[in-house]
């Protein structure tokens, strides 16, 4: 039995799930070369999730199940997390932390309304106490006041942001702290330096969608 498995977090995240389907984004509205241009520009990012800010962008059940699984077995104390949205991956990342024995979520979103929907998530979860929220632009909110060692990020916000937001973050990863990027192929830039052999990280892409990247040193 985990945190994951039973209640209060597991029917609070079959509803969620439920949730998320219902309200996801239909990407046929937007033409694919527009689409193209938001998910790949280092400015007009905010458009675009402003645009989409009353609809779910959560990662998959797979890929939450798979955050749990490797923050349990990386052991992790702290977690970092790019883009908390309504708060679906950030459950399962807490839910590993409690059964870790505790430890420290910090993550961000630029949404003030999501923001509040995820805090109220996570109360419903019974895991707030484990995770801080900031509120605001990733490049500022993760600036400072971060932990001396990092044991796992996600990075599931603007995907343009994904090599800067590594950058805040690479002097305290830990060796063999792990770096899981959703829709990585929206950041090229950000394949091409996690998978050059002079980069310092071992990475692979797991499913369609994610790469998963370790540490070295």
């Amino acid at each position: 039995m985990t945190t994951l498995t039973t209640a209060p977090l597991a029917p609070l995240l079959d509803d969620l799930f439920a949730q998320s389907k219902a309200n996801s984004p239909n990407w046929s509205d937007f033409p694919r070369e527009e689409l193209s241009r938001l998910m790949h520009s280092k400015t007009e990012y905010l458009d675009l999730y402003g645009r989409l800010k009353d609809l779910w962008l959560p990662v998959s059940r797979e890929t939450a199940q798979l955050l749990y699984m490797l923050a349990r077995g990386c052991r992790a104390r702290n977690i970092v997390e790019f883009g908390t949205s309504f708060g679906i991956s950030t459950l399962h990342l807490a839910a590993a932390l409690r059964d870790n024995g505790g430890g420290r979520l910090i993550t961000t979103e630029f949404e003030p309304s999501k923001v509040a929907q995820a805090r109220e998530h996570l109360k419903a979860g019974g895991v707030i106490d484990l995770v801080e929220i900031r509120e605001g632009d990733a490049l500022k909110t993760l600036s400072a006041d971060l932990p001396e060692s990092i044991d796992l990020v996600l990075l599931d916000g603007a995907k343009a942001l994904y090599p800067e937001v590594l950058s805040l973050l690479e002097s305290r990863l830990r060796p063999g702290a792990l770096v899981v990027a959703d829709n990585a192929d929206y950041s090229p830039e950000y394949l091409e330096r996690v998978r050059s052999p002079a980069s310092g990280y071992l990475s692979v892409p797991f499913a369609d969608d994610v790469e998963l990247s370790m540490r070295l040193g």
